[in-house]
């Protein structure tokens, strides 16, 4: 496939340069116009791009990617076909600057083993995220695994991953093929089926390439090794290493059985039993929601009755019965007029008496005194406009608490309404003060003693005491109460507070010499911040963590800053010997050691080659060091 650098993809993409070239495909270094950052453009090559399955593959891998959101996976940004300029069916991808772990196991051989147990850890929390929503990644290899300068691991390729949310349109023979033939599990060799066991059995083949510095099967072709993974077991790590834990062996010759059944089921269930071994080996690792409403009417004063008109009405009955009798004697009628004449005198008599009595009694004697009027279910006001008119001025003032009645309203008095009072002599008036209420005062900051007086000063009630942790409450003080401060509560009602346990404070490991993304990855979740800082270290390994602060083994407030520095590796390089290798492919080996190039050129060739370097090959430099090279 012809260089496309220089190209605009999309009227978005500015293709810089080649970073790598597959039989797929080819990945540019570029420029996402739109949003003004450097990205990854995964263009295929054109005579694959007729292929529907191959371009399928390009589509699965965009939405494998997409469908997961973890700091060890490669993201994929946007995918499409170019409309203008070359045709090409391309992905935009987050671009990781850095190693494959290929380069590194090339470069060193093989790792110890608590290193490779370090760099395995964030790729099975990657595996364990995508196996967790159902995907597959199905070609776990060293070159799919990414190491970028600060350290940080990243899986890339997702183009064999399958599972329900993304589809799965390619043929068992294509995925074969695609897959490397030294990372794939018997039951893809077979019956070219693979699952989260699958991803597994490749990673556990990584890693004893990883602690062994070779694969456990080698063949002069790919049948060959394919035939030994179905039918051989891989050899013991110790009979490689005998300073490897046997833990680490057995896990390692469990996760790559020949059996899927017998593996762990997924790379969940196999960070967990990788984290437990190094949990053992490192034992100071941390071990990482009625009212009333009448009326006031003034009472009628009713005068008392009198006998007289019921007498004369009695006295004329008789009279008429006498006179019907003694009809025939007119002798004896003058003598009975005599006795009526002589009672009714003594009626009269009576009567006298009566109204001289009653005179007395109205005038001068008890009947004398006010009758009280009714102010039961009116206000203060409309009472006294009811009693000052009567002469009643001597009102006195009582109030209860009533939950039913309204404050401000007459209960009762005393006397009550109808009862009879001197002129002068004192009217008692029983006014509402409403439903009895107390406000919670304010607790917060208080100690549990003072909080218990200012609760008791009021007829309520202590409850119980619980105590939590708070950031903002110093220990010992009180937090809140409930009912909170300002409510209005009953008579004895009971109150709660709530006192603070201070700051919690949570173990902090030791994550020194440890990898970098094991730590931030640990201590977020554990809920502390992490700051990062890469610096260059001659003596700890690249993405290992140089220092912490605060320092590990040591209880911490949770939610509080933990900062880590994490070695960027050798801060020196070595000059390559770059001689008779043509101007560009120099130059992008000496910018790949972090070294500014300077061209000088002589000759008309078109095709230049490196003819001198300064400083001369072999020399120690700083990265970032100016290289002069001479081409003709």
């Amino acid at each position: 496939m012809a260089d496309l650098s220089g190209e605009l993809i999309d009227d978005r993409y500015q293709l810089i340069r080649q970073i790598a070239n597959g039989g797929m495909a080819s990945i540019y270094e570029a420029i996402d116009t739109r949003l003004d950052r450097r990205v990854a453009v995964k263009i295929m090559h054109p005579h694959l791009a007729q292929d529907e399955a191959f371009v399928n593959r390009f589509i699965r891998e965009a939405k494998a990617s997409a469908a997961l959101s973890h700091p060890n996976i490669v993201a994929v940004q946007d995918q499409g076909w170019n409309q203008s300029g070359v045709p090409a069916v391309f992905l935009v991808m987050e671009l990781v600057e850095g190693s494959t772990l290929r380069e590194y196991l090339n470069e060193r051989g093989r790792f110890e083993f608590k290193d490779a147990m370090n760099y395995l850890a964030p790729v099975l929390s990657a595996l364990s995220a995508a196996h967790a929503i159902g995907i597959v990644h199905r070609d776990i290899k060293p070159e799919n695994i990414l190491i970028s300068k600060e350290g940080r691991i990243k899986i890339a390729d997702f183009g064999l991953a399958r599972g329900e949310i993304i589809g799965s349109t390619l043929t068992v023979e294509s995925s074969v093929i695609l897959g490397s033939v030294s990372y794939l599990s018997p039951e893809q060799v077979q019956r070219g089926v693979a699952d989260a066991r699958s991803d597994v059995y490749a990673l556990a083949i990584v890693a004893f390439e990883m602690l062994t510095g070779e694969k456990p099967f080698n063949g002069q072709t790919p049948i060959q090794i394919a035939y030994k993974h179905v039918n051989e077991d891989i050899p013991s790590l110790r009979s490689k290493r005998k300073e490897i834990p046997q833990a680490l062996d057995e896990l390692i010759s469990r996760a790559a059985h020949r059996n899927p059944d017998l593996r762990p089921r997924n790379a969940g269930e196999f960070l967990s039993a990788l984290e437990a071994i190094q949990g053992e080996l490192d034992p100071k690792k941390n071990q990482m929601k009625l009212e009333l409403d009448l009326p006031v009417d003034p009472i009628r004063e009713i005068k008392p009755r009198t006998k007289i008109k019921d007498e004369i009405v009695q006295e004329s009955s008789i009279e008429v019965k006498k006179n019907a009798k003694d009809i025939r004697r007119g002798e004896e009628k003058k003598l009975r007029i005599s006795k009526r004449v002589r009672r009714n005198r003594k009626i009269a008599l009576v009567l006298a008496i009566a109204l001289g009595i009653g005179g007395w009694y109205t005038l001068v004697g008890p009947g004398s005194r006010i009758v009280v009027p009714s102010t039961v279910g009116g206000s203060y006001d409309e009472a006294l406009s009811l009693l000052s008119p009567l002469g009643l001025t001597n009102v006195v003032v009582e109030k209860r608490f009533n939950e039913e009645i309204p404050a401000g309203t007459v209960i009762e008095s005393r006397p009550s309404g109808g009862g009879r009072v001197e002129t002068g002599e004192a009217i008692t008036l029983v006014i509402s003060k409403g439903a009895e209420r107390y406000t919670i005062p304010s607790l917060v900051g208080l100690t549990p003693q003072a909080a218990t007086a200012a609760i008791i000063k009021n007829p309520l009630i202590v409850g119980t005491r619980t105590q939590i942790y708070s950031d903002k409450i110093p220990k010992g003080f009180v937090i809140s109460s409930d009912p909170l401060a300002g409510t209005q509560v009953r008579r004895n009602s009971t109150v709660n507070i709530l006192i603070s346990k201070g700051v919690e404070t949570i173990p902090l490991a030791s994550y020194v010499g440890k990898s970098g993304e094991q730590g931030l990855n640990e201590l977020t979740e554990a809920g502390f911040n992490v700051e990062s800082t890469y610096v260059f270290d001659e003596k700890v390994l690249t993405g290992a963590v140089v220092s912490q602060s605060p320092a590990g083994n040591s209880d911490v407030p949770k939610n509080s800053t933990v900062k880590l520095i994490v070695s960027k590796g050798s801060q020196y390089v070595y000059i390559p010997n770059i001689f008779s290798i043509q101007e560009t492919s120099a130059v992008k080996a000496l910018k790949d050691l972090e070294l500014k190039v300077i061209v000088k050129k002589l000759g008309v060739k078109k095709i230049k080659q490196v003819t001198n370097i300064s400083p001369k090959v072999g020399s120690k430099v700083k990265r970032g060091s100016k290289v002069t090279i001479t081409v003709g």
